[in-house]
């Protein structure tokens, strides 16, 4: 059974950086398509960034890219989530999400949280003003 454990979540100060991980056991990431996802207290969750580890192709929502950069190690079987000049709105708890057939396959778009089958617990991202 495929499981998704995110870490590196925390607390830091607005303009500051964290680095958040999502290892993936029971398969190899190379098979999947990986989604970073938020959700602020009060919203939905919401897509921001996408690895299609296969074709090394990323996305990112337009209010993190510049900032935030999405990247898999294979070996490793995680993939990472490097988030600079945070800021407060950024305040979430982040999902890593996957799926075997990447959502365009289907019809879909990366951003469509739904379409993924596998999620982790979350990790809770606070940024002080």
């Amino acid at each position: 059974e495929v499981q998704l454990v995110e870490s590196g979540g925390g607390l830091v100060q607005t303009g500051g950086s964290l680095r958040l991980s999502c290892a993936l056991s029971g398969d190899t990431l190379d098979y999947y398509t990986v989604a970073w996802v938020r959700q602020a207290p009060g919203e939905e969750r919401e897509g921001i960034s996408c690895i299609t580890t296969s074709a090394r192709s990323t996305y990112y929502k337009d209010s993190v890219r510049g900032r935030f950069l999405i990247a898999g190690d294979i070996a490793k079987n995680t993939v990472y989530l490097q988030m600079n000049s945070l800021k407060p709105e950024d305040t979430a708890v982040y999902y890593c999400a996957a799926d075997i057939k990447a959502p365009t396959s289907k019809g879909a778009t990366w951003y469509d949280v739904w379409e993924y089958d596998y999620w982790g617990q979350g990790t809770q991202v606070t940024v002080s003003s």
